[in-house]
């Protein structure tokens, strides 16, 4: 597949970042409704990448190479695997692990799974982001990204690879 998508998604973060910080900061505020369609195309809410947006500006710590790899993944999962259909439910958010539990003495982890998981199925709710503020330092603290624990998450045949790979990663810290 073409990778023409790019650039267009580049273009639209970065005027998605100027209009937030000019005001447009609401998700029904800052894309247009082509752009809208744009991102669904790619198999990506306008939520999903308001909340990018929002805590590149917020928090600074969002990095633009994450972002579009994330959609890449995303959007080959939706056209190839999921044949560009939407998910017919979403998670509820009050069913998934709370951020304290634990899977094999590792907090966030199973929350972490799940997200992930629900992210490539597009089954994430408008209130749960894959890559949110705890996501981003949780991983990053275990010398892992937002990219790499999606395609280990992908590729995964059980919770067990997902934690080999969490913990190789705390390894080589």
């Amino acid at each position: 597949m073409s990778d023409e998508w790019k650039s267009e998604f580049r273009e639209l973060y970065q005027s998605a970042q100027e209009r937030y910080r000019d005001g447009r900061d609401t998700v029904d505020a800052i894309f247009e409704d082509e752009e809208v369609l744009f991102l669904s195309s790619l198999g990506c809410s306008n939520q999903e990448l308001f909340d990018f947006v929002e805590d590149s500006i917020n928090w600074g710590d969002v990095e633009y190479d994450q972002v579009e790899g994330v959609t890449a993944l995303r959007r080959d999962y939706f056209v190839n695997i999921l044949e560009s259909q939407p998910a017919a439910s979403l998670i509820d958010p009050a069913l998934i692990p709370a951020k304290k539990d634990e899977l094999d003495g590792i907090a966030w982890l199973p929350r972490l799974i799940v997200k992930a998981r629900a992210k490539l199925m597009g089954e994430l709710h408008p209130d749960l982001m894959y890559g949110c503020g705890g996501d981003r330092p949780f991983l990053r603290d275990r010398n892992s990204n937002l990219v790499d624990f999606l395609k280990v998450t992908r590729d995964a045949d059980d919770d067990q690879a997902i934690i080999n790979y969490i913990k190789d990663c705390m390894a080589k810290g």
